[in-house]
């Protein structure tokens, strides 16, 4: 069994120079969950999988830049791949932006802070569970934990400082972490810096740390050195493509 993640794009609340907004691919002991579909991100996810094969979409939040994708998803649902319903989950902000077309076809579930989820498959069986908990961001956002047999994965979604990794519990193998901007920047918004990023991620104790999220026009060393020097040790700089096998992790 094995969890993995894969970066369909990962640019911070717009897509710079042939980028796309925030979205991941997560293979968990034989599922397959699309965590955030930012614009530009559906393309890739099907060189990965095919819609009919997804098992769960999940969106930690309804701003643009995470979400905008499930408009296109739910046309080609709807469409172009019949399928049993996909299950979608997010917080109502989420289902409250959904275009009716896109709210009649995709089979949204409402979640909320705190709540726990068996990922199924398509059978209808569990086993990799996603844990909830709302961050320190605008509108809800809910950060998630992905347990599957092998390891555990955490993902911040976007939040400002007054949350941190920790609300994910113990032992993640694996911290998808955001990191707008460095801490020139700190407070414009409620977005974390790469040195806040790497002081959660050391807090937590977690195994290894991949930045998200980079503000486009923000160099990406200036963003790997600061969150390293908060971290303690190497860090990843998400990228589009780039694969990570998680509980042992390598990146390719």
């Amino acid at each position: 069994m094995t969890l993995s993640l894969t970066v369909l794009g990962c640019d911070g609340s717009y897509a710079g120079p042939g980028g796309a907004g925030s979205g991941y691919l997560v293979r968990a002991d034989g599922r397959t969950l699309w965590l955030d579909a930012g614009p530009g991100t559906l393309g890739p996810l099907q060189l990965e999988v095919a819609l009919a094969d997804l098992d769960a979409v999940f969106v930690t939040h309804e701003h643009p830049d995470h979400a905008a994708d499930l408009e296109g998803l739910a046309v080609a649902l709807r469409f172009g791949s019949p399928r049993p319903s996909l299950p979608v989950y997010g917080p109502a902000g989420v289902r409250e932006r959904l275009s009716a077309l896109a709210a009649e076809s995709l089979a949204f579930e409402v979640v909320e802070d705190g709540d726990v989820l068996e990922l199924p498959d398509q059978q209808g069986r569990g086993g990799v569970r996603l844990s909830l908990s709302r961050t320190d961001h605008g509108p809800e956002t809910l950060a998630v934990r992905v347990d599957a047999t092998s390891a555990a994965l955490g993902y911040s979604g976007d939040s400002g400082p007054d949350w941190s990794l920790e609300a994910l519990g113990p032992g993640l193998d694996l911290a998808l972490c955001e990191a707008t901007w460095t801490a020139a920047n700190e407070g414009v918004a409620q977005h974390l810096s790469a040195r806040q990023a790497g002081c959660a991620a050391a807090a937590a104790g977690v195994g290894e740390l991949v930045l998200t999220h980079r503000w486009p026009t923000i160099p990406p060393e200036a963003v790997r050195r600061e969150g390293e020097a908060a971290f303690g040790r190497p860090v990843h700089l998400a990228r589009a493509g780039a694969h990570y096998l998680i509980g042992g992790t390598r990146a390719r």
